[in-house]
């Protein structure tokens, strides 16, 4: 709603004791019945955010956590479906790199990221207190549960990522969920196990922790003796198994088809975490920013993008087919991996004593695999 001027006052005074005495003058009018203003529509929205980045220059950069070049590629596609006139650089590497380079360019005032959507909870929490954080509530926000956005606005969820089990189709049990970690101490699994470095990604390292916490430290050492294959990147695990060259992975995703199955045991906790979205103050593309990060949280790429394959952050978009609320779980809990990662001496005590089991990570960064990247990727 305009305020009016103070030169205007008296006159909206005037014009709202009028209305009210036709409204209370009138028998057949009630309050209820006043024609309101129509609410405006998410694509509404969307359009005026793309004016607006159209007028700004039509470009935004975006640093996204993933462990492949192209992970993202559909996301690009469909952003650029719908806005064919907004240059999108979409940059993937692991969050754990992406942060530090964020971090270099803002201390150097050359920022080229626009907007970071990582796993790398603990970073966003730091870079709002720092002041770092564009105010800034998207498209659906309202639409969006408590646990997967900021109370003030500085960072909002873009969906929610899972990891568990990942078990070949014929070792299942008839129920999956009976399926335990303890199952894979079993003969059937030496040399068939196939495992992403724990040490090397926060979130397959706190699922690792929730089964240290359930077995112990000699679980671990009963897994080393199966003789894992270790691997960089969790689309590398779930291959693994899709492909039927493994029987087994332990907290991941991914598209096991044909051969394995993900499996949430029903008597183990299992990981899953909000991967969360922000804007930088100083964003180059500020417009640009705010229409990427609206599009994504908006109810239909929520729908067709996000929930075709994993939880959507929104209350009014129902989960994948095959999946419950993931409120009904009573055996995850986005809000501990958020704890996990806050501590983050905690969490390389732990990953210390994790490496000295499954030895140093070796091999090239599954997400930048010929190592191109450098420090400021994605610029225009």
């Amino acid at each position: 709603m305009k305020i009016p001027k103070l030169t205007n006052l008296t006159a909206a005074a005037v014009a709202t004791a009028a209305l009210a005495l036709a409204v209370f003058a009138t028998p057949n009018v009630s309050a209820s019945s006043i024609e309101r203003p129509a609410p405006v529509s998410e694509q509404d929205q969307l359009q005026a955010l793309h004016r607006a980045a159209v007028a700004e220059g039509g470009e935004v950069t975006v640093y996204m956590g993933g462990d492949g070049p192209h992970m993202w590629d559909a996301l690009t596609g469909a952003f650029a479906q719908q806005f064919p006139d907004v240059q999108l650089h979409l940059v993937t590497d692991l969050s754990k790199y992406h942060d530090i380079r964020i971090d270099n360019q803002l201390a150097s005032g050359d920022l080229v990221a626009d907007v970071a959507i990582l796993q790398t909870t603990q970073d966003f929490d730091r870079w709002k207190q720092q002041g770092d954080l564009l105010k800034y509530k998207p498209v659906g926000w309202d639409q969006v549960f408590a646990n997967a956005k900021d109370k003030d606005g500085y960072y909002t969820g873009v969906f929610y990522g899972a990891f568990s089990y990942i078990v070949n189709n014929e070792l299942l049990p008839a129920n999956p969920g009976d399926f335990k970690g303890t199952d894979l101490l079993g003969p059937e699994y030496k040399d068939r196990l196939i495992l992403t470095y724990p040490n090397d990604d926060d979130a397959v390292l706190f699922g690792f922790k929730q089964i240290v916490d359930k077995y112990g430290w000699d679980y671990l050492a009963h897994l080393v003796a199966q003789h894992p294959t270790l691997v960089r990147g969790v689309p590398g695990s779930s291959a693994g198994v899709a492909s039927g060259d493994y029987l087994a992975t332990i907290a991941v995703a991914g598209d096991a088809r044909p051969n394995g199955t993900q499996v949430r045991s029903d008597t183990e906790r299992f990981n899953t975490w909000v991967q969360r979205g922000a804007i930088f103050k100083d964003a180059p593309h500020r417009a640009g920013a705010k229409l990427f990060l609206s599009w994504l949280t908006s109810h239909d790429t929520q729908q067709y993008a996000i929930a075709s394959w994993t939880w959507s952050v929104r209350k009014d978009v129902a989960p994948p087919a095959g999946l419950e609320p993931l409120s009904s779980y009573n055996n995850t809990d986005p809000n501990a991996f958020v704890r996990f990662m806050s501590n983050r001496a905690a969490v390389e005590r732990f990953r210390a004593r994790v490496e000295h089991y499954f030895g140093p990570v070796v091999g090239p960064d599954p997400a930048d695999p010929t190592g191109t990247l450098g420090d400021t990727p994605g610029g225009f």
